[in-house]
């Protein structure tokens, strides 16, 4: 990635282009790469923000959607956020969410894709094993319509994560916490322009779970990809980035 990542105050992020502010939000097993795609349409007209959020190294006690919300609430104060539409895949999605309702006033549009917070099947259906190179790679590939999607590269990364024991305790632990923090009651109170991108093959937040957070969150709009799962933006960046820019110039500010 041709990407400056910066280190300050214990944050590393990335800060690119100019103007409105998109803060884009990784998932559990996510990294500051899934974006790539957002980063290469959106930095010409957009200031794209997006914080490394400290899953792997967290304090085991602070490991969960709370601890992550306020590792956001800390880097916003950081960067000095005012106002600014957010974006979240999987994991980062519910962390959009719990911080969309303790601060309504920051967020101008909030966008899920592959969003947690009502349902999801982690990992497909499994918490992930120690060792077996081959497992993992399964896994990794379950979460895209084409397997080829999950590069060698990628499928390193997760198996070098799920190898360490404190690693591997802190997903399991923030895993646990999205389970059981079910939002169903909660997003019905949001009140800002709202766009949901589904991938129609999903495996881990399937289409019903679109379709519900449609239901619940006012004036929402969802949008579905064909063939494609649970990472819309990497999976289909093109259709992702066309579907964002259009409802972007529809939600002007």
């Amino acid at each position: 990635m041709n990407y400056t990542i910066k280190e300050e105050n214990n944050y590393q992020y990335i800060d690119e282009g100019q103007g409105e502010i998109l803060l884009l939000l990784h998932g559990l097993f996510g990294a500051l790469s899934n974006w790539q795609g957002v980063i290469n349409h959106f930095s010409k007209k957009y200031r794209v923000i997006i914080p490394l959020m400290p899953i792997h190294d967290m304090p085991i006690k602070e490991a969960g959607c709370e601890g992550l919300t306020t590792f956001i609430e800390g880097f916003v104060e950081f960067k000095k956020l005012d106002k600014f539409s957010v974006i979240g895949n999987s994991l980062g999605g519910h962390v959009a969410l719990i911080y969309t309702l303790k601060h309504p006033e920051k967020i101008q549009r909030l966008i899920l894709t592959g969003s947690s917070g009502l349902f999801e099947n982690s990992m497909g259906g499994s918490y992930p094993k120690r060792g077996n190179y081959e497992y993992i790679k399964e896994r990794v590939e379950y979460t895209f319509y084409d397997p080829k999607t999950a590069s060698k590269e990628l499928v390193d990364e997760v198996f070098e994560i799920t190898n360490s024991i404190p690693k591997v305790m802190r997903i399991i632990a923030i895993a646990k916490s999205a389970q059981r923090n079910n939002m169903a009651k909660d997003i019905v109170r949001i009140d800002k322009p709202t766009l949901l991108i589904w991938g129609l093959n999903d495996t881990i937040t399937p289409p019903h779970v679109g379709h519900e957070f449609n239901a619940l969150i006012p004036g929402s709009e969802l949008q579905f990809i064909d063939r494609c799962c649970h990472a819309p933006m990497m999976e289909r960046p093109e259709e992702f980035n066309e579907i964002l820019q259009h409802w972007l110039d529809k939600n002007p500010l």
